[in-house]
């Protein structure tokens, strides 16, 4: 009888060992990046999908394409002419369109939440969205919420999330303000492990098979709105590259915290997610 492996402590990130790893080969043009989608926004809070958006191009994913409410679609696409924006069905219970389905299988990385307000309409728009195929899903903000009363089957094996700690305590079955279970490296472990997903929070990225990576950085100025939707979104565009789904999120950790610390020694605290944004490829840089 085997014995149950003992968990290991977090692999240490950092850019040696990003460089060894490497990034795919760019290629010819934009279609040899990869394709990304994402899916959010809401009157409310429309710039959670500007923000991810943007942050997977600036790693280097080669096309965009924005879903998002009718009410904002043509606001979102005047701020953001680097996508093609469609509109969200009327009612989130309503199936896409099939040129859309084919847009969302098509895709190498959609991501869902960023921007969102509405936990029903999540949850339908999630649902909707899965049932087009997919490769793989990268899930944030109101996608995490509802994520534990979805079933994990309707999902595509390619699952990425990226909890804030609340959001990691719901993931493992919390009520809405308990805190996590265990320190966190072990709850970063467990979520990863129930939801078979990698799971990237804070400075920790787990798989589901148990390896977990440690990324140092980034600072107290990391902590500012918006700043959860540059992350997602650079995760994104690394899985949209090719990475691998946890290399994905460990580059995407580390080139967000790498930004932080960057603003940080030029700004000190105060800077914010477009600026964030914005140093992106030079944080990638930072790793060669």
């Amino acid at each position: 009888m085997s014995r149950r492996q003992e968990p290991v402590d977090p692999e240490p990130v950092t850019g040696e060992v990003l460089a060894r790893w490497g990034l795919p080969d760019p290629g010819a043009d934009k279609k040899a990046r990869g394709d990304v989608i994402v899916v959010g926004g809401s009157r409310r809070t429309p710039g959670g999908v500007m923000l991810a958006g943007e942050a997977a191009l600036r790693v280097g994913a080669g096309r965009l394409g924005v879903f998002v409410p009718g009410s904002i679609d043509a606001q979102v696409g005047i701020v953001l002419p680097e996508a093609a924006i469609y509109a969200l069905p009327d009612r989130a219970t309503d199936p896409f369109e099939e040129p859309d389905r084919r847009k969302i299988a098509a895709a190498d990385a959609v991501l869902v939440g960023p921007g969102f307000d509405d936990a029903d309409e999540t949850r339908d728009t999630l649902l909707a969205i899965a049932d087009a195929g997919p490769a793989c899903l990268v899930l944030d903000a109101y996608a995490l919420g509802i994520l534990p009363g979805v079933d994990r089957d309707r999902l595509p094996d390619g699952l990425v999330l990226t909890p804030n700690r609340e959001e990691l305590a719901l993931l493992q079955g919390q009520a809405l303000g308990d805190d996590i279970e265990g320190d966190l490296t072990d709850a970063v472990r467990d979520v990863a492990r129930r939801h078979r997903a990698v799971v990237s929070c804070y400075d920790l990225v787990a798989d589901p098979e148990g390896a977990v990576w440690r990324i140092d950085g980034g600072g107290p100025g990391l902590a500012t709105s918006g700043s959860g939707d540059v992350l997602a979104g650079a995760v994104t565009g690394f899985v949209a590259r090719g990475t691998g789904l946890a290399r994905a999120a460990v580059w995407g950790a580390w080139v967000h915290a790498r930004s932080g610390d960057r603003l940080t020694e030029r700004m000190g605290l105060g800077f914010l997610a477009r600026e964030l944004v914005a140093e992106l490829p030079l944080a990638v840089l930072d790793a060669d």
